[in-house]
């Protein structure tokens, strides 16, 4: 089996952990007290506290700036996105259609408040695109 999953870089795991399990429902998989894994609705990811003995890796808030964006897919974007926002995030791009070459693709989006760009968007490119 290959997997792949994302480690956010935060400055305070514990505070982050709370605020995506609230704000996003995400569950808790383990937890070593600075590293810990969730997941939302069998997604899997990661977040690591900020290590100051490791400066190349810094969280986006540190840093200023953030070079990824996570990109989830719900059932509904527009209700995933409101919640998150309710709950402190930063509202992006705001959800809507966009025609692609398999229909249309409902997406907007939203900062957390630990400085990671998040696109939420129908499932559909899972269908177009199947496992």
């Amino acid at each position: 089996m290959t997997a792949i999953s994302a480690m956010l870089i935060v400055p305070d795991a514990t505070r982050a952990l709370a605020w995506y399990a609230s704000a996003l429902g995400a569950r808790e998989l383990w937890n070593l007290g600075g590293v810990a894994g969730l997941e939302i609705d069998g997604a899997p990811f990661f977040l690591h506290e900020v290590n100051p003995r490791n400066p190349t890796e810094t969280s986006p808030a540190q840093a200023g700036a953030t070079s990824t964006r996570i990109e989830l897919f719900a059932d509904d974007p527009d209700s995933f996105v409101e919640r998150a926002v309710a709950a402190g995030a930063t509202a992006g791009a705001a959800v809507e259609d966009h025609e692609v070459p398999w229909g249309t693709h409902r997406q907007g989006g939203f900062t957390d408040p630990f400085g990671h760009r998040w696109s939420v968007g129908d499932a559909s490119p899972l269908q177009r695109f199947p496992r």
